[in-house]
């Protein structure tokens, strides 16, 4: 059995090696940006369009799906739209709030967001792993 799941392991990296070389080549772009001083939202446009673009988004997923036991379950939470929505939603209200000069605020209203959507992940995985009787 274990080594069905290597087989199934190896076979998995071989079918997505690229999308990992484009993932590990967007975030070594990351700092060599950074180091030529090119302007933030530049190097976030540029690192968001590359990673679409090469898939490097689904490599990650597909690295993360690749840990035993836990790691399908972490993609799938990731994936929930909800899951989505309550994190966009709360970066809108915070460019809002900032703006209007309530910058503690937000952050204190972010890290409660974060704590959330962690709880959300958890309890996932939990109640996933431990079925009710």
């Amino acid at each position: 059995m274990e080594q069905k799941n290597q087989n199934k392991t190896r076979k998995t990296f071989r079918e997505r090696k690229g999308m990992f070389i484009a993932l590990v080549l967007v975030l070594l772009l990351i700092p060599l940006l950074i180091f030529l001083e090119v302007p933030k939202e530049i190097i976030a446009f540029v690192t968001l369009i590359l990673a679409l673009l090469t898939k490097a988004l689904a490599g990650l997923a597909a690295l993360i799906a690749m840990i035993p036991v836990i790691g399908p379950l972490i993609v799938n939470v990731l994936s929930i739209p909800f899951f989505w929505l309550v994190n966009a939603l709360g970066y809108f209200i915070s460019i809002l709030a900032i703006k209007k000069g309530y910058t503690r605020q937000v952050i204190n209203s972010r890290v409660l967001t974060l704590s959330v959507l962690v709880g959300i992940v958890i309890g996932y995985i939990l109640g996933n792993l431990l079925p009710l009787f």
